[in-house]
């Protein structure tokens, strides 16, 4: 079949299936040449920078949607546990760690299968793109499902490991954190329906059901925390069964999206969900440098949390704060990785390495000015957005400190994960794991150890070892991008 043939029929199946159409559609499939050339400043003939951003922002913006509203709800439920005390911040900032940690494995596959699912819509291969759907799911399901129960049986000893100062910090933490391992498999199930669709560009989707979750979400909180409309008061533990119920709506309705066919991605399970090899050695090639990248970073920043952890309760509140506050600086950067790991996935897809560089190029520019926005209402509402999580003068005074430091890696922190999620897009996991290992295991924990226990710096001290590791993260991340090897990368 010749190229053009199979662009004609890739365009009959879009219309079919509802796909949105983007400028590397309108261009004809590449070689060796067009796969590792360097992107020069004249684009492909027909194809325009206006037409680049459209197809950026048009990926992007129901993820930056969802994305920001998903922290806004984590926000929202942590000022609603703050109300409780600084004790319940704490219990539930120790279990973050705990449970990402156990999240890694289906999080570092959904790496794999929102990279080849990609790469199968640029070459025109749907079938191919459904198969790595059901395969991803297989595994989800089976890693979470050990997860969910390893998690369960040893929640009391993971928060004691973290570093619970307070027997009441040690009990809200333990049954947030069984709550949560009860919901894990739905949870992971969505993440991976999530991550497939939007290696297709099909984010508006995953925006709507994850905002109904979100409203779900807040809605149990108000009745669940304090006890409202006649339910009882749960406190720590009705946040937490609040935010699985959310996640469990999440799932109904993204199963019932993908299994009505009416889009690219149709899950049929009279298919079946038999392993198939191929599939899975190219999910594992891809997802299991990623997963070592993830258990690093999990690492790296469990040792670093302990570290923050011993500087007492009300210091390690103001770092929890403090984090889910720069959660929100995260929400621009990953948006817009998604958008550039769907389209370089795509572009090398059809053969095209010069029309990936474009998109990245193009897409770290609009997260560029997203991120200085960010940045300015940082550095000066910083003691308002602070207040907004407690009275206390302490935790208010220290954390607007935090804020302004993080006002200034922000944009740094933008770039490093827009070319992050571009190196994914290309299957280039194995160099982002080595760099998460140099800075997340190594540069922060040992930075963070040596200003708080040899130079008495503190919780500040805490906050320079996160802005060395951003920015020396954000430099090897570009060193990477701009080798031009990940457009090397080969699927079997």
């Amino acid at each position: 079949m010749t190229a053009e043939n199979l662009d004609k029929q890739l365009q009959e199946e879009e219309q079919v299936r509802g796909v949105n159409r983007i400028a590397l559609d309108s261009v004809e499939f590449g070689d060796e040449s067009t796969t590792v050339e360097r992107v020069s400043k004249r684009l492909p003939k027909g194809i325009t920078s206006r037409m680049l951003y459209s197809d950026v922002v048009r990926i992007a913006w129901p993820s930056l949607v969802e994305l920001t509203l998903t922290q806004l709800t984590s926000m929202v439920d942590l000022m609603m546990v703050g109300g409780l005390g600084p004790w319940a911040i704490a219990s539930v900032g120790l279990t973050t760690q705990p449970k990402f940690l156990l999240m890694t494995m289906f999080i570092a596959m959904n790496v794999g299968a929102t990279a080849l699912v990609a790469r199968y819509r640029g070459a025109g291969e749907p079938e191919k793109a459904n198969e790595i759907l059901r395969q991803a799911l297989l595994l989800s399901f089976i890693l979470s499902s050990i997860a969910s129960v390893v998690g369960y049986i040893f929640s009391e000893d993971l928060v004691r490991f973290m570093g619970a100062a307070e027997e009441q910090t040690l009990i809200g933490g333990t049954t947030y954190l069984k709550i949560q391992f009860l919901g894990f498999v739905p949870m992971a199930l969505t993440s991976t329906l999530t991550a497939t669709l939007r290696g297709v560009g099909h984010t508006r989707i995953a925006m709507i059901y994850n905002l109904i979750a979100n409203f779900v979400n807040v809605v149990m909180n108000y009745v669940l925390i304090h006890g409202h409309f006649g339910f009882p008061r749960m406190e720590v533990a009705g946040a937490s069964l609040a935010t699985i119920i959310g996640q469990f709506v999440a799932f109904a309705i993204a199963l019932i999206v993908v299994l009505r066919g009416n889009h690219y991605l149709h899950l049929q399970p009279r298919k079946g969900f038999k392993p198939k090899k191929n599939h899975l050695r190219n999910i594992l090639d891809i997802g299991i440098p990623a997963m070592f990248e993830q258990l690093i970073m999990r690492t790296g920043n469990i040792i670093f949390v302990k570290t923050v952890a011993s500087l007492g309760t009300l210091a390690y509140a103001t770092h929890q704060v403090a984090m889910n506050i720069q959660a929100m600086t995260f929400m621009t950067g990953q948006a817009f990785a998604v958008s550039a790991t769907s389209l370089v996935g795509q572009s090398l897809g059809k053969r095209r390495g010069d029309m990936a560089e474009s998109y990245a190029n193009h897409t770290r520019r609009l997260g560029m000015l997203t991120s200085i926005v960010l940045s300015v209402t940082f550095f000066f509402l910083g003691r308002q957005i602070v207040g907004l999580y407690t009275d206390d003068p302490h935790i208010i005074d220290q954390g607007a400190r935090i804020l302004r430091l993080i006002a200034f890696i922000v944009p740094f922190q933008s770039s490093q994960f827009i070319l992050t999620g571009a190196l994914r897009g290309a299957g280039d996991t194995r160099a982002t794991a080595v760099i998460i290992f140099l800075t997340v295991l190594l540069v922060r924990p040992g930075f963070a150890y040596a200003a708080i226990n040899f130079f008495n710096l503190g919780l500040d001290g805490a906050w320079l070892a996160i802005s060395a590791d951003q920015l020396l993260r954000s430099l090897l991340v570009l060193l990477r991008y701009n080798s031009g090897q990940w457009k090397k990368r080969r699927i079997k």
